[in-house]
């Protein structure tokens, strides 16, 4: 079943994932500046008439997306709430008024997408750019829905503090406080008022929907890092022409074939092997 191996593939799309598919964040001052004021240009007439926002109001125009991402993929409303709060400071920050970004995401090597810079753990950090606010909500869940945050849609989705506390352990925000300052945004505004819990069999399906989903999408990002990674020199010249993988630890030649679309026979013969013996570090041709 795809759920007794989601773990393993987790661990091992992950893996190949972090060594090849980093985005380069690196920009001179002067292309960020010019980045920025198309950007500021482009969304101007928001800019002119945008209103500041209390908490409440924030929370009072965002509350219904937030029931509708958690009902479609379990993530609490009031988790995502506390976070569109704390990250766009109630929808005043500059992130939120200029590119729409409440969640303070950033770029990453699969984002196609506009951009907008601004110093933050690094100086010209890259964050996303949407066309309006309820994008930023739905790219949240879509961010979320990543192997390094799968087991936290194992959650009852009325487990805010289980998935303030994860967010923190799984690497979404770098502040060691994070969970308690997400924690402390719910009570003060009673935030779990708009949580829903679910039955077991409820859970069930989407948890096996979710993470599903989670797993489809970490195969084609995979993909597409390797096919990224088979355009680079190869130095030594011994790799066969196509895409390339290289193999890590726990793979066989069954896991690589179904996980490309071959059969252990076709993958065999990419690359000339005469048994199904591979060892860590080798690189296979997966494709013709």
């Amino acid at each position: 079943m795809r759920k007794t191996t989601y773990l393993a593939f987790v661990i091992l799309s992950t893996a190949l994932l972090n060594s090849c598919a980093v985005h380069n964040n690196l920009v001179s001052n002067r292309e960020a500046r010019r980045n920025n004021q198309e950007i500021q240009k482009e969304n101007s007439d928001a800019i002119a008439g945008f209103k500041p926002m209390t908490s409440l109001e924030y929370i009072d125009h965002f509350k219904a997306i937030a029931i509708q991402e958690m009902n479609l993929y379990g993530i609490p409303a009031s988790i995502t709430l506390a976070q569109g709060l704390f990250e766009s400071g109630s929808g005043n920050g500059e992130l939120a008024r200029v590119a729409n970004n409440h969640f303070g995401i950033k770029c990453n090597s699969q984002w196609q997408g506009k951009s907008y810079y601004k110093d933050d753990d690094n100086h010209n950090d890259c964050f996303r750019v949407y066309d309006k606010a309820e994008d930023s909500y739905r790219d949240h869940s879509e961010f979320l829905k990543r192997p390094r945050y799968a087991n936290l849609f194992k959650l009852d989705k009325n487990d805010y503090t289980g998935w303030a506390n994860g967010l923190k352990a799984d690497g979404y925000a770098t502040n060691p406080n994070y969970p308690q300052l997400l924690l402390n945004i719910i009570k003060k505004y009673n935030l779990d008022q708009y949580d829903r819990s679910e039955t077991s069999d409820q859970k069930e399906k989407r948890e096996v929907r979710v993470l599903n989903q989670i797993e489809d999408s970490a195969v084609i990002a995979l993909k597409d890092s390797v096919a990224a990674l088979s355009n680079k020199p190869d130095n030594d010249n011994t790799t066969a022409p196509g895409k390339i993988y290289i193999v890590l630890q726990g793979d066989t030649l069954y896991s690589i074939s179904r996980r490309f679309g071959l059969t252990v026979d076709q993958l065999k013969g990419l690359n000339n092997l005469p048994d199904n013996h591979i060892k860590i570090g080798q690189k296979l041709t997966v494709s013709k």
